[in-house]
């Protein structure tokens, strides 16, 4: 296990569990949104990483359209499911910039960050409690 992974598994575990589903939602929507744009800033000065970032901020939107939480349009995939998904694309987002080729560019700076922000959001989710998943939740808006 790198030194990386090994961060991120404590981040995750170690964090109290303040978000709830629809905070989460609302992070995922803002989370897509982000690379979305990300892909239209790099298109030409960036490609690799352009595509790279439109292939994540599409499949972000896709896991959270089909999410059973609050926001989640058609419910298909469980939110706990949706959590580990997330913790699975937490540690790989490290390696995205290698696999797409920009590794050596500004761009990969981005990708290497969303690791951490990925695990700190995963760590901070109540991703068990039949509270966390409901309309009405405890937490403050």
């Amino acid at each position: 296990m790198s030194v990386a992974n090994i961060a991120l598994n404590q981040l995750e575990n170690r964090l109290p569990k303040v978000i709830d589903a629809r905070k989460h939602g609302m992070i995922d929507y803002c989370h897509a949104a982000f690379f979305l744009g990300m892909a239209y800033v790099c298109r030409k000065s960036e490609p690799r990483a352009a595509l790279a970032a439109l292939v994540t901020g599409s499949f972000v939107l896709v896991q959270s359209l089909l999410t059973d939480y609050p926001l989640g349009v058609k419910k298909v995939i469980p939110f706990k499911v949706h959590g580990q998904m997330d913790a699975a694309f937490a540690a790989s987002s490290f390696m995205v910039p290698r696999v797409f080729g920009f590794s050596d560019s500004p761009a990969a700076t981005i990708f290497q960050g969303n690791s951490f922000v990925e695990a700190a959001v995963v760590g901070a989710t109540d991703f068990s409690s039949e509270r966390a998943r409901s309309e009405e939740s405890d937490y403050p808006l």
